[in-house]
């Protein structure tokens, strides 16, 4: 699975609209993190790729010390808005390759939809080498879910009319093939065997201006021209519109977690 990794800095474009209608993580995430981590009162965590806040939020509120590395501007001080009741919580802007990290330092690394952006020869390692002897990985992505509604199907036939050069956003992806890629990061970068795989399935309402607002941050719709991208606004806000107003979006989240130090011969699934 190709990545263009030339276009990571696009979310910063769409910086607005990604803080208002990216959806959080939910809770038996976090709190499962916190366990298979057994991450402590005082933990100190790293975050790779912060975004607008969207994960960090769920980790400084629960008091943890957390500094979150993003690349964006704009990101980077929404993450700071979203996180200003948590001073505990210090976010900086800048390349994480760049970044100069202390060694040895963090009780856990995490990184919410991003770490894909980041070459695994590089990213693996260097997260690895700022990690604690006892300290773990936790790395997670939303994985985009077909409702198999009436209006799922409404909004894939308005992609394939208008703009069917496009992946529709009601795809399926392959957990199959995001679980074999990240497992041999894991395995080739830094030595690790024994990963932890858990998913996570849960449910937003969104109207259907969030709706549509929520499309145009993602990565696979960027570059599509004005005219074309105004007429898939306007038919999937009438898509969603006809339907009620309102839709339940289903979302899933798939976790791999793993200790920084711990090599065995096989992996774990929904351990």
């Amino acid at each position: 699975m190709g990545i263009d990794r030339s276009r990571r800095i696009t979310f910063e474009e769409s910086a607005d609209l990604y803080n208002e209608t990216r959806a959080r993580y939910p809770d038996a995430l976090i709190e499962d993190i916190i366990r298979l981590s057994a991450l402590r009162a005082d933990g100190y965590i790293l975050e790779i790729g912060c975004g607008a806040g969207n994960a960090t939020v769920s980790f400084a509120k629960r008091g943890y010390r957390l500094l979150g590395i993003e690349l964006g501007e704009r990101l980077a001080e929404y993450a700071r808005q979203n996180c200003r009741e948590y001073p505990n919580a210090v976010i900086v802007q800048s390349e994480f390759e760049r970044y100069d990290l202390p060694p040895r330092s963090f009780d856990l690394a995490v990184s919410a939809d991003a770490f894909h952006w980041i070459r695994p020869e590089v990213g693996y390692p260097k997260a690895q080498a700022a990690l604690k002897a006892d300290g773990s990985f936790a790395f997670f992505w939303q994985l985009s879910v077909d409702p198999q509604t009436d209006w799922s199907r409404a909004v894939d036939e308005t992609f394939q009319r208008l703009a069917p050069q496009y992946d529709r956003p009601n795809q399926p992806m392959d957990a199959g093939q995001i679980r074999n890629i990240i497992m041999e990061n894991f395995r080739e970068h830094c030595g690790i065997e024994d990963v932890t795989v858990k998913m996570y399935d849960w449910t937003e309402t969104l109207s259907a201006e969030k709706y549509v607002k929520l499309l145009r941050t993602y990565s696979g719709f960027r570059g599509m021209e004005a005219v074309p991208r105004e007429s898939l606004d306007r038919d999937v806000y009438a898509v969603i519109e006809n339907a009620g107003g309102s839709i339940q979006q289903p979302y899933q989240a798939i976790l791999f977690h793993a200790k920084a130090g711990r090599m065995s011969a096989a992996s774990r699934v929904g351990a």
